[in-house]
């Protein structure tokens, strides 16, 4: 309860965000995983409820600031009716410019499935893809030396 009132807290303290909150559905989840381009694309799979994900959020923040040829797109797993929450613990993040999606299907384990097979759904999640078309799915919290480490593989 004390984690509810404290980003609905940062909700109304801070209700400008830059980034740009998207809804995720079936539908958008190839556009998601396609390769980059160019570079790396780094999906950050997380949700409200998860005690590990502000840490994997955290080092997201660092790398997402060092400059690399990286897209990141952090991805709530929750419902994008959660709209407030989600823009809150990103900003708290750091992560007010980065590119955020939020689920809007009602079987979310269907987008699980679309977005990665072999995962289990839970959080967070980090999805590493290169424009080569390689890709890798990492579970747990990663630090930001060893999210570096990932990308630049």
């Amino acid at each position: 309860m004390k984690r509810f009132a404290l980003l609905l807290l940062l909700a109304f303290a801070c209700p400008v965000f830059a980034g740009s909150l998207q809804p995720l559905d079936a539908a958008g989840v190839p556009a998601l995983v396609k390769p980059p381009a160019h570079g790396v694309r780094v999906v950050a799979l997380w949700a409200l409820d998860c005690a590990y994900c502000e840490e994997n959020l955290s080092a997201l923040a660092k790398l997402a600031g060092s400059g690399q040829d990286i897209a990141f797109v952090a991805v709530a797993t929750d419902p994008v009716s959660q709209s407030e929450a989600i823009r809150a613990r990103l900003h708290a993040a750091g992560l007010d410019k980065v590119d955020a999606r939020a689920y809007t299907d009602v079987t979310p384990d269907r987008i699980n499935y679309l977005i990665d097979p072999e995962w289990g759904g839970e959080t967070p999640r980090t999805l590493v893809i290169h424009a080569d078309g390689s890709r890798k799915a990492y579970s747990g919290a990663l630090d930001a030396k060893r999210l570096a480490e990932i990308a630049a593989r």
